[in-house]
């Protein structure tokens, strides 16, 4: 029923100021906000908008080495280009839409070109600075939470640059943390794009002279045995491809525009994807399907585009249709298909070797699908009608390809050990975005398996289709699948096979950061008398922290130990996987051979792996259910 004393009138509007609005509404600006267990969480978007300016002045040409400072709450950015004019030192930083980036001539393909970036980066710091270097004399000025507090002008001997020094707003971004293994991806990308530049990250030097060669190279290296062919290297005006084959399941690609990790791909990858399986249809003369040909690749596309339009601030996915926006521009799509073409096709007529083994592996691709076809479609049918009692989803109301971009980040699914656990789960949960799938005991483990077990297996079969994945991650229902198992010898080894299950099968999934372990309490500490009084801790560090705060005034204090999630009640897990929900992300490394790994961990068992199981064998002292102290 519509409230009739709310009165709307001219004291209904208001205006709210550039700092009031990025505050207000931050997911505008830097996509979510996160704690930084995700690698797209907002606290990396500011690290990146701040590097973006560096890198813009590298292209035009100004400064070869850019410093990087990361410690547990502060970021130093210092470049060595031509510095922000001291004129302009305060507004660059503190005015929408203000910045060097609208003088094209100044910036001919940039990433930043709305005058937002380090507006938001200093809206949302508790501490901001900025220091720029210019011919013999500095200006500096330093603000919190986008306020100006101080600034001033000296002479220096400095070289030429600019120094961005910032704290997020730890009330913005609640107990976050740095991740070293995402900052590290984010350094690496930087370099490969800008070969020759170095970024000095904590004092360690990061330098690339090969570009996206570099790129498939390293994430290749401890794999190079399973390529199919040497890494196909194309390099032209504003655009650079590199391609090759392997043997993992699925397709692997980096995607990106002006220097910028288009994370979601957009018209320059969708050409890419559709100019290789023109290209290879013509020169085989053989119309091959697009899955055979793209099963297992593994590519890298750069392209600098003059005013690049993304389909959101986070710059994650191009939405450019032209490379310039200039009167009868060529399209991005027909910039990229007339160079693969050409390139592609000359390359594999100079090189039979590399021409034969690519037609080798399309067609062992073939051979694999026909294999498959007739078990698909009976698995298919078997999970379609399950899908209509599954037993083991409880699904959400909402997914992730129908919702908004601000909510996408939180639809999530848990994939949990056994009926008690998946039952405390699934009463606490929000039914709008979290959903819960049930594993029935340990699965099976599918290490050396292929790919026939993901339809045999009918709870890997119902997975599958519950995440929407057997075509590729365009369809995927939840933006995190989060694997909820106890902290026992069990929960690890359950944990262990679905690790193996995702690695095998569904390795995209892994390196796109859609993959997480939920941590859970422990330890549950608190007074016995004013159960107000509670504090859920993670390890025995944060537990004796708990047990001297309580104590300091005498009180006794109860701790019990959750031994598995089952015996968490609902009211209390709803606490565990609301907004501060704890999660560890699963991070490949830049250099991660996932069959060399899962060979490792779920082959047979080596002396290695016993001598590891060993040296980080941990016992913990054995902790009665509930404990008066």
């Amino acid at each position: 029923m519509l409230n009739q004393s709310v009165q709307y009138n001219e004291d209904s509007i208001r205006s709210l100021d550039w700092r009031e609005h990025i505050r207000l509404r931050p997911g505008m600006y830097i996509g979510k906000l996160g704690d930084g267990s995700a690698a797209d969480d907002g606290i990396y978007v500011l690290i990146k908008e701040t590097i973006d300016n560096c890198i813009d002045e590298h292209v035009m040409g100004f400064g070869k080495v850019i410093d990087v400072r990361v410690t547990d709450h502060r970021v130093e950015v210092r470049d060595y280009g031509r510095g922000i004019p001291l004129g302009k030192v305060v507004e660059v930083v503190s005015k929408i839409n203000t910045g060097g980036k609208y003088d094209s001539g100044a910036f001919q393909k940039s990433v930043g070109l709305n005058g937002v970036g380090t507006k938001a980066v200093n809206a949302l710091s508790t501490y901001f600075r900025v220091q720029a270097f210019r011919d013999g004399r500095t200006v500096w000025a330093e603000f919190e939470r986008g306020e100006l507090k101080q600034q001033g002008e000296d002479v220096t001997n400095e070289r030429n640059g600019t120094l961005i020094c910032f704290e997020p707003d730890d009330t913005v971004f609640k107990h976050f943390h740095f991740i070293p293994q995402f900052l590290e991806n984010m350094i690496w990308n930087y370099c490969y794009l800008n070969a020759g530049l170095t970024i000095s990250f904590n004092k360690q030097k990061y330098i690339s002279q090969n570009g996206l060669l570099d790129l498939l190279r390293d994430k290749t290296k401890k794999d190079e045995e399973s390529l199919r062919y040497p890494i196909i290297h194309l390099k032209g005006n504003d655009l650079e491809i590199a391609m090759t084959h392997g043997n993992q399941y699925g397709e692997e690609y980096y995607s990106f525009v002006n220097g910028q990790y288009t994370t979601q791909g957009g018209t320059h990858l969708n050409a890419l994807k559709e100019a290789v399986v023109e290209t290879v249809r013509r020169h085989f003369d053989k119309n091959y399907e697009v899955s055979d040909i793209r099963s297992s690749i593994i590519a890298a596309i750069s392209i600098r585009v003059q005013e690049p339009v993304f389909e959101s601030q986070t710059k994650t996915k191009l939405g450019s249709q032209n490379m310039s926006p200039e009167p009868n521009a060529q399209s991005v799509s027909s910039f990229v298909k007339d160079f693969v073409k050409e390139r592609l096709d000359d390359f594999l007529h100079m090189n039979p070797a590399v021409r034969e083994a690519l037609k080798k592996r399309i067609e062992q691709s073939e051979r694999e699908r026909k294999e498959l076809a007739g078990i698909k479609k009976l698995a298919n049918d078997r999970a379609k009608k399950a899908s209509l009692h599954n037993k083991k989803l409880r699904d959400c109301r909402n997914h992730l390809p129908d919702l908004k971009a601000e909510d996408r980040y939180q639809s999530t699914l848990f994939i949990t050990e056994g009926d008690s656990a998946s039952g405390s789960i699934t009463k606490s949960r929000n039914v709008q975005s979290q959903a819960v799938f049930s594993l029935r005991g340990k699965p099976l483990n599918c290490f050396g398996l292929t790919k026939k077990v993901v339809y045999e297996n009918e709870e890997f079969n119902l997975l599958q289709h519950a995440l929407d994945i057997e075509e590729g991650l365009e369809g995927l229902r939840y933006n995190r699948i989060v694997i909820a198992t106890d902290a026992d010898v069990d929960g690890m080894h359950i944990r262990l096979l679905m690790l193996t299950f995702f690695l095998q099968f569904f390795p995209d999934l892994v390196r796109n950061g859609h993959l997480y372990i939920l941590e859970t309490p422990l330890f549950r500490v608190r007074n016995p008398k004013n159960h107000k009084e509670t504090t859920y801790c993670y390890s025995e560090e944060e537990k004796q922290v708990s047990i001297d705060k309580l104590t300091k005034g005498g009180k006794k204090v109860e701790i019990t130990r959750f031994k598995g999630l089952g015996e968490i009640s609902p009211d209390e897990f709803g606490l565990f996987i609301g907004e501060n929900m704890r999660l560890e992300p699963v991070i490949m490394e830049k250099e991660t051979s996932v069959p060399k790994l899962l060979s490792y961990y779920m082959g047979k068992n080596t002396p290695d792996r016993q001598r590891f199981i060993i040296d980080n064998l941990r016992i913990e002292k054995d902790v009665d259910e509930v404990a008066l102290v």
